[in-house]
Formats: structure tokens, sequence, C-alpha cells
């Protein structure tokens, strides 16, 4: 496999919550008169109080007990087969991850005092909503300063163009062309192969060499390694990113990006 070029240019281009889920109560239970049993006015208090204790203890499952679908920096997932897509909630916690770099495509100075890296999937809606408004204000924000690099986690249980998608990239990169393709699989309407064939030929790539690589599946091996590596460090959702090994999980805002490099580039985080 020829060698990647790392570019250093800078771009220029710039989740919903999950219901929470809340109890039902029964009515407590009313006074039988006539014929029938009647409550004692002791007895009745008596099962007000065990209803309201049970109603406490459901309350909290439901509000602690329920895992929700993004957080924010994190400890990561015990490694599971499920992984899917998820949007941003909570507050930070830190510890940082040994995340590798060194055959994955970068953008940026390679000294930059930040490396962003970014687990993704081309077909994921949060992933490309996280493009669209986050990505390119958040490299603006913090021009010279971040180092961005893309690595690969499609969900092909639900996606089944996120795949081919990434192999797709990855054979515009043999051809100098990776982070431009990598946008307008993003920026683009759609996926399927007659798009990656448009792509590569609005790039004016070598369409021998691009279609040649597509059908022997040339980097299958590589996108799945990174894959498997994502999931076993216990990623569970796309996209995930980690700011100098420091997880955030979701399709988070710029505000939760920037608080985070403020905080590591005034040294304010523990190594």
């Amino acid at each position: 496999m020829p060698p990647r070029k790392k570019t250093t240019t800078e771009p220029t281009i710039e989740a919903p919550v999950e219901p929470v889920l809340e109890p039902e109560f029964a009515d407590p239970p009313a006074v039988i008169q006539e014929d029938t049993v009647t409550f004692k006015r002791s007895h009745f208090y008596a099962v007000l109080t065990v209803l309201a204790f049970a109603a406490g203890v459901l309350l909290g499952y439901v509000v602690w007990g329920m895992q929700p679908a993004g957080q924010t920096v994190q400890v990561l997932a015990q490694p599971s087969a499920a992984v899917v897509e998820a949007p941003a909630t909570e507050e930070p916690q830190y510890r940082r991850y040994d995340i590798p770099i060194d055959d994955a495509y970068t953008l940026g100075p390679k000294d930059a005092p930040i490396t962003l890296v970014e687990f993704s999937d081309y077909q994921c809606p949060f992933c490309r909503r996280w493009h669209d408004e986050v990505y390119g204000p958040l490299l603006a924000a913090y021009s010279g300063k971040i180092k961005f690099v893309y690595r690969h986690l499609p969900l092909t249980s639900i996606h089944p163009d996120a795949f081919p998608a990434a192999e797709a990239a990855m054979c515009a990169g043999e051809q100098d062309a990776y982070w431009p393709y990598h946008e307008k699989l993003f920026k683009g309407e759609g996926l399927g192969s007659a798009i990656y064939t448009q792509y590569a030929q609005e790039l004016s790539l070598d369409m021998t060499t691009f279609e040649t690589c597509m059908t022997e599946h040339k980097y299958q091996q590589e996108i799945q390694a990174d894959s498997d590596f994502a999931i076993n460090l216990g990623i569970n959702s796309t996209p995930t990113f980690f700011i100098n090994g420091l997880a955030i999980v979701g399709a988070q805002p710029l505000n939760v990006f920037q608080q985070v490099i403020d905080k590591e580039l005034a040294g304010e985080i523990p190594e």
C-alpha cells in the first residue's frame, strides 16, 4: 500500500435527546362503602405510604438507572458488539486514552498542541450534523492549534453504505484526494457506487486506479481494523471524539469542545 500523505490544508467548512420516561402511577385505593369492607383511616394512610415508597423507587430507577443515548467527556463503556449513533448529553468526566494515529490521515500542523481524533461513519446523521455545524467553526476558532484525525467506524448493521463510502475515501487518498473526497461524502446528498464514481470524476482522479481499488476492496482490512480497535476500546456510538485522549461522545455542540480544549491548552486537565 503506498504511503499516505498527510495534508496541512486548513478547511473553510464550517443532538436529539432520548425521551425521559416517566412512571405511570395507579390511583390510590378508594374507600369502599355499603356491604363491602371499608378501609380504616390508619389503613388508608399505611397503603399510601407503601405506594409512595414504591413510586419513589420506581422514579429513582427511571431517572438514575436508565443510561442516556449519548454522553460528553466520559469513561468509555466496556466493549460490546452493539454500536449506535449518539446525540449529546451530560457533563464531562476526565480520563485519557491512548489513540494511535500513525497510519491515519491527518489535517493540520503535525506539532499542533491539540490532536482531535474522530471515530465516525459517513452515513450517520449525527456525524453529518457535527460536520455541518461544528467541524469548520472549531478548526477556524483554533487555527494552527488542532491536528484533526478521522478514523473509520462504519455501523454496517444499520448503514449499508457506510463501509463502501469509507473504502472510496481511502481509494481517493491514494491519489492525494482524501480530504476533498471526505468533504464530498459528508456534504453530498447521498451515497452509493454511482456517487463514489461521480465524486472521483469531479476530483479528476485516475478512474482506472480508483475503480480497481474499489473492486479489489484494497482497504477493507484497514477500515475493519479501525472499527475493531474502536469497539475493543469501548466505543459504542458514533461520532466519538478524543481530544488529546479525552473522550467526547456524541454530536456535541461547539461550546463543549471549546471548554475541553481551552482547559487543555491552559493545562487545567491532569495528564
